[in-house]
């Protein structure tokens, strides 16, 4: 009998958000793969579980895998977690959990905490639609153009972000967006020092830089979605001509000429015609 790969979230902060359940799988298993056992130590001796713990993280993962993958097989059940919430959002564990799926090995998820969900619900913004893009890159060129291959869309976005770049990280997104573009960011939460901030990116970029305070800690920034009617805010003559060409040339080419004519931006309208 092969054994089971738990994926197990933990608190995210407050230690009283850790699940019954969770508490009771991780006393159960035979092995917890954690991100940090620094980290995860403390979390364990609090619940009084005495698993036996190893390092799982994005420096020895190929490496553990390997490992993990033949405990599996020969019958041990894992549990997988993170230095907080719910492994593989942001985390590591991708390699572990696709390579168990592979080998026919179940892996059995436990729910709890996740950050950008418990940012999501408490942000005032649509939560029908979203789009995590987590952690963005370090380099302000290619933040730009992670952004830019995001501003067209209407459903709400969320990254992470951390102390030492999130100035950084909202004045590209202001300078993509728009400084009016709403924000809403949710810091160190469940925290001690949980902290909300709500309103326009150029207004939330001042808040942070008046207090040295509120740029520690870990964040979540929500930004609201492209509003729909700006999103399809197409010229009416270049939609007129666009679908006149349309109708004997393939989209793309019908765009790119009509965008000639008109000025109209040729991707605007190749998109409106998707």
């Amino acid at each position: 009998m092969q054994g089971k790969l738990y994926i197990v979230a933990t608190p995210i902060g407050n230690l009283a958000d850790m699940t019954m359940r969770a508490i009771d799988i991780l006393q159960q298993v035979d092995l917890i793969a954690a991100e940090d056992t620094r980290h995860t130590g403390p979390l364990l001796k609090h619940f009084k579980i005495s698993t036996h713990c190893i390092a799982y993280h994005d420096h020895n993962e190929k490496e553990q895998t390997a490992l993990l993958i033949e405990k599996l097989k020969a019958g041990q059940s894992i549990a997988l977690v993170s230095d907080a919430g719910t492994p593989l959002i942001s985390d590591p564990g991708y390699s572990l959990v696709h390579t168990a799926i592979e080998n026919h090995i179940s892996v059995v998820p436990v729910p709890g905490s996740c950050a950008f969900v418990t940012a999501l619900a408490a942000s005032g913004l649509p939560t029908d639609r979203f789009y995590f893009a987590g952690f963005l890159v370090s380099k302000a060129t290619a933040r730009v153009k992670q952004l830019q291959e995001m501003s067209g869309m209407t459903c709400t976005l969320i990254f992470y972000e951390s102390k030492h770049r999130i100035i950084d990280s909202l004045q590209s997104m202001a300078d993509v967006f728009g400084s009016e573009r709403y924000c809403v960011i949710g810091r160190e939460l469940t925290k001690k020092f949980e902290s909300f901030y709500y309103g326009p990116l150029v207004d939330i970029i001042q808040t942070l830089q008046k207090s040295s305070e509120s740029l520690k800690g870990e964040f979540v920034v929500l930004i609201q979605g492209k509003n729909k009617i700006e999103a399809d805010d197409v010229l009416p003559e270049a939609r007129r001509i666009f679908t006149i060409l349309n109708a004997d040339l393939p989209p793309k080419q019908a765009a790119k000429l009509a965008a000639e004519i008109t000025g109209e931006k040729k991707n605007k309208l190749y998109k409106a015609s998707l």
